[in-house]
């Protein structure tokens, strides 16, 4: 499931499928409160309206966009409001919820983070084999962020589960080196100041022969 969060409008689309498989719109809507509306009844709405769409399909995941600096200092802070929303309903329905950037949802879904709503309401109506584009264009984000979850998510959660994997049971590994290292002899634990360890007799310089002209070998 994808939640585009925001007060007046929240976007909320499920799509089924998986990496590699053809994806499934299976239900897209726009939870609407009224501007005129005290913030707290607008995020009870919110919070109703969610809790049914969980309850009616049971999502796996709960993929909210994160949320972003603008100028506009209220349309963030009701955006980061509805964001807060989404997530308790989620984990209070023991569903895990990750967050993806809008430049990663663009990037999945259009191959280009910079890609403009036009160019992501059209590719996600491509994807899904829709009629007609999804509108407004909540809805088309909404889905955008299921499907950018689908394909981007499912793939960095088995890397970080095959790392966690390896981690778990990670042993000394054995070099190519060792079998050598273990034939070198260990040095004395204690010696005298200034001294070294005796050379094995191989090693130790053989004295000098003197030759028929009396000069030493």
């Amino acid at each position: 499931m994808g939640v585009d969060p925001g007060l007046t409008r929240c976007g909320v689309g499920v799509v089924d499928g998986r990496v590699g498989r053809t994806l499934r719109a299976v239900s897209v809507d726009v939870i609407r409160t009224p501007a005129t509306d005290d913030v707290a009844h607008r995020l009870l709405a919110i919070e109703r309206a969610l809790a049914d769409a969980i309850a009616s399909h049971q999502p796996d995941v709960v993929a909210v966009e994160r949320v972003f600096s603008q100028n506009n200092v209220s349309t963030v802070m009701g955006t980061a409001q509805a964001s807060g929303v989404a997530m308790v309903v989620a984990a209070r329905h023991g569903i895990p919820v990750v967050l993806h950037t809008p430049s990663e949802v663009k990037a999945a879904v259009t191959g280009n983070g910079r890609a403009d709503k036009a160019q992501v309401t059209a590719m996600v109506t491509r994807l899904l084999g829709l009629d007609e584009a999804p509108k407004p264009a909540d809805a088309a984000d909404a889905l955008a962020l299921a499907i950018c979850h689908v394909w981007r998510g499912t793939s960095v959660s088995r890397l970080d589960a095959a790392v966690a994997a390896a981690r778990r049971g990670s042993a000394p590994v054995r070099t190519a080196a060792e079998p050598i290292r273990s034939r070198i002899p260990s040095a004395p634990a204690h010696l005298p100041p200034g001294s070294s360890p005796a050379r094995p007799p191989s090693a130790r310089p053989r004295p000098a022969r003197p030759n028929p002209e009396g000069k030493p070998r």
